[in-house]
């Protein structure tokens, strides 16, 4: 079992930046992967970001891409999402991940994710 605890959501307004973090409690993979997720009202909750293990290749929405970056510390078992230029269509709510199935080929896919985060809200105003 992997237990997720992000935090840094909040309410800014649009071309404002703000930091996601998350630490993960319960796992001692080696490889691994951990991303972000998003879902806004009314719509499904998509791929944001992923990463796997500590420097291993990057992934990223179309969306989102040249604005967010994901990274991770591995011994202090976080992940982060540092996100820039912040539109009004990324307010959502954030969920961390951890996942030991997703592939190069789908690493966004939610169907491959095992553990998931409470989630904390990101608010972009115009």
């Amino acid at each position: 079992q992997v237990q997720l605890s992000e935090f840094g959501g909040g309410a800014v307004e649009a071309g404002g930046s703000l930091k996601l973090t998350c630490t993960a409690a319960g796992t001692t993979a080696n490889a691994d992967w951990m991303g972000w997720f998003r879902q806004a009202p009314g719509k499904e909750r998509e791929g944001v970001a992923a990463i796997y293990s500590t420097h291993g290749p990057r992934y990223y929405a179309d969306s989102v891409r040249g604005r967010f970056t994901i990274s991770r510390d591995t011994p202090k078992n976080t992940v982060i999402l540092q996100m820039s230029s912040l539109k009004p269509d990324d307010t959502a709510v954030y969920y961390c991940a951890f996942g030991l199935s997703p592939t190069e080929a789908h690493p966004l896919h939610t169907s491959k994710w095992n553990s998931w985060g409470q989630g904390t809200q990101v608010t972009v105003s115009s």
